[in-house]
């Protein structure tokens, strides 16, 4: 689906004017605001209920504007924008001063990218300026890949909402800090780390934590409002029929090895094989467990390669601090 562009300008309108518009990209969708309005930057805050020390994306119309919203722009910045933009790579670079604080939860740095998504780029060529947006839902909860979920999830907290159908990678954007003299990720996503080190030439080392607050590294987040139990690939089926047993509403992610193993669960959700189509449904996979009234999850860790790297944070990151059964 594409949104029709009176539907652009109007969303570009409300931008202007200091309202929220939720909008697709090819990762998730966005809640965005004004990146130059820090009044309306202050509302996603607001809207989402997220703390306001969490650094939001500052979302550019394309490369050639980097230059406009940061300072100290490194050639192997320059090289993996190149690349990778259009897409799910978000760099963390120093904060020009453009950039309200508020945007970046009171620090120096600034996370940026540019969406592979046609609307979202419609939107930002239309508004003519930097759009601050993170996922259009609520804090610490599973992120929307469709507007329907946007809906659903904030109501009318949000001023106009582009429909621009299903997102198409499913995970939000690798998040690369590229302040110092070696990059390394700081959230893993749409883009693998496998096509980051082929570009640079060298391996990349992924941080669960960091100096450099970014999205997604709260303990708990992407959470669905079922508790989700991590256990090894053949330890869950066992582990859902322990559980319904005790009395609990299970839900399963079952692994493709297993679909022809009997489960017994409230609700089954057979995984896709393709690394790229689990990515891309995860989410919608723990709204619909949510939406049966699953108030367990039995899931496990796929090979963390490939896209599997970023399904496999989430998890993690839904799962919370209590990751095992």
């Amino acid at each position: 689906m594409t949104a029709r562009a009176s539907d652009i300008e109007k969303a570009a309108g409300v931008l202007r004017t200091g309202g929220l518009v939720a909008f697709p990209t090819e990762t998730v969708y966005g809640l965005g605001a004004n990146a130059d309005d820090p009044a309306a930057v202050a509302r996603i805050f607001q809207a989402k209920g997220r703390p306001t020390s969490h650094p939001l994306i500052v979302h550019l119309g394309g490369a050639e504007l980097l230059d406009d919203w940061v300072e100290d722009v490194s050639a192997t910045a320059r090289l993996l924008a190149e690349r990778f933009w259009p897409g799910p790579l978000t760099l963390v670079l120093r904060r020009g001063r453009r950039v309200p604080l508020e945007a970046t939860g009171g620090l120096e740095t600034v996370a940026v990218r540019v969406p592979d998504h046609p609307v979202a780029l419609a939107l930002l060529a239309a508004f003519g300026g930097g759009v601050t947006a993170p996922s259009a839902n609520r804090f610490g909860q599973v992120s929307p890949t469709t507007a329907y979920h946007v809906g659903a999830e904030l109501g009318d907290a949000v001023d106009f909402v582009l429909d621009g159908g299903p997102c198409g990678v499913g995970v939000e954007s690798t998040i690369v800090d590229v302040t110092g003299e070696i990059p390394s990720i700081l959230r893993p996503g749409g883009v693998t780390r496998e096509d980051l080190e082929a570009v640079l030439g060298y391996p990349l080392a992924v941080h669960s934590t960091s100096g450099v607050r970014v999205p997604g590294q709260h303990p708990s987040h992407y959470a669905p409002r079922a508790r989700v139990v991590l256990v090894e690939p053949e330890k869950v089926v066992a582990e859902a029929a322990l559980a319904q047993e005790l009395g609990h509403q299970v839900g399963v992610l079952l692994p493709p090895a297993f679909t022809d193993a009997p489960v017994k669960a409230h609700a089954v959700v057979t995984l896709p094989g393709s690394p790229a189509a689990y990515a891309r449904g995860l989410y919608g996979f723990l709204r619909e467990l949510d939406q049966q009234g699953c108030e367990l999850i039995v899931a496990s860790l796929p090979a963390e390669e490939g896209l599997g790297l970023a399904i496999a944070n989430r998890l993690r990151r839904a799962a919370g601090p209590r990751l095992t059964a």
